[in-house]
């Protein structure tokens, strides 16, 4: 069997600094942070009153009424940049064999804002059995994919994949392969999340996982900083449309870039906390680059998973020197939490297309508010502090991993 090459022909974002894919990228090439005080409920009495919500999002400009209120927040998130990538690569065309196109979507928790709520409601009644009878299909995490594909006719593989804060980068790669091994000839995939709610934030407090700067939300994502004190939530999300090369080039499709490797692996070690060598994050690279068949010195640029946390942070960038020695202080790195958040489930679409897009600019989006690197931290890696930095970038990787060790990286390349 010959592998197919697969290539990027459309991509669509919503974001805490921009609610398109251009405006994404004028807010990451800007050091925008989309951090601010929480609308969505009270949180006055959490711990974190802050997070990196969307913002001036009216969903009924995208979608009906009576179709949005059959949908959690995750999944009109998912819905809008499905359709905007879609538009961007022209795949509603005619011509398209919609037998083989699939949607493949991630999402780490899937509708927790339609759960609280139902929960609530039930609590508040006196116990009276009385639920919503969209209750079920808004919260379960496949909705995402199955609303984009109902939406557009789409009738290949439709599922959603779940593995926490890397289930994006995995939706990807399994659309990787379905494509490459012939199976279908294009795949809509990405992730969203949309889990500012009282329940994720209580959750992730409870857990001392989110930082605390309520008196200053805007520096409070500071990844490889010695003053960071934990992460900040992000919702929204993003799409791509992965497509057999060949198939694109016949129906004239723009082309962003090349997807050429994807690499999987396991911590085997512990629920929340990655492994302290930093060792599943260096098999998921390495994999990565067996798989695009490279070597560790053609790689230009990662965007690292780079959450914002004490023990994340430095074993990321252990990872990496390991894997890639000397040349890892020749590469640029980023991260690009520090300006939207961790979009937890969809962060790998996010930062996938952040990715796509510095190829497409030849320009590095820095990792913002790094005011004093950790001293546990090699100064000869080039973080990319605070400002964007204008390089040459063939092949960029890009990093997510999830509790309970699920570690993904994906390796683009431009053509």
């Amino acid at each position: 069997m010959s592998i197919k090459r697969v290539v990027v022909t459309g991509i669509g974002a919503l974001t805490p600094i921009g609610n398109t894919a251009a405006e994404f990228w004028q807010g990451l090439s800007n050091g925008v942070s989309g951090a601010g005080k929480i609308t969505r409920f009270n949180a006055d009495l959490f711990k974190t009153q802050f997070a990196c919500e969307v913002k001036n999002f009216n969903v009924t400009d995208f979608i009906p009424r009576q179709d949005a209120r059959k949908m959690d927040l995750f999944t009109q998130f998912g819905v809008v940049v499905a359709n905007e990538a879609i538009a961007d690569a022209n795949l509603d065309d005619e011509s398209i064999d919609k037998r083989k196109v699939g949607v493949i979507w991630g999402s780490g928790i899937g509708g927790l804002e339609t759960f609280e709520k139902e929960v609530i409601n039930f609590t508040e009644g006196n116990g009276t059995p009385r639920f919503n009878p969209f209750f079920i299909p808004k919260m379960i995490a496949d909705s995402a994919s199955g609303q984009i594909s109902i939406q557009h006719g789409y009738l290949g593989p439709n599922y959603v994949t779940v593995s926490a804060c890397a289930s994006a980068n995995n939706a990807l790669i399994d659309a990787f392969n379905y494509i490459r091994l012939g199976r279908i000839n294009a795949c809509v995939t990405g992730g969203s999340e949309a889990a500012i709610t009282q329940a994720g934030i209580g959750g992730f407090n409870a857990l001392r996982a989110l930082s605390e700067r309520n008196d200053d939300p805007a520096t409070a994502s500071r990844p490889y900083d010695k003053d960071r004190d934990g992460f900040v939530l992000g919702e929204g999300g993003a799409a791509i449309i992965l497509e057999e090369y060949e198939h694109a080039k016949a129906r004239g499709a723009k082309i962003y870039c090349e997807l050429i490797g994807g690499g999987f692996s396991s911590d085997a070690y512990h629920i929340t906390a990655p492994h302290p060598d930093g060792y599943g994050a260096f098999l998921s690279m390495q994999d990565a680059l067996d798989d695009a068949g490279i070597a560790p010195e053609d790689v230009d640029y990662i965007n690292t998973h780079g959450t914002s946390t004490g023990l994340g942070d430095p074993q990321e960038i252990k990872a990496i020197e390991k894997l890639f020695g000397e040349h890892a202080y020749k590469m640029s790195i980023s991260s690009t939490k520090s300006m939207t958040g961790h979009l937890l489930g969809g962060a790998g679409a996010v930062e996938s297309v952040a990715a796509i897009l510095a190829m497409e600019h030849q320009v590095v989006p820095p990792t913002i508010n790094l005011f004093n690197v950790d001293e546990v931290i090699n100064p000869k890696i080039d973080l990319t502090p605070n400002k964007a930095k204008p390089r040459e970038i063939k092949i960029a990787l890009s990093n997510c991993f999830g509790f309970g060790g699920h570690n993904a990286s994906l390796i683009f390349k431009k053509i």
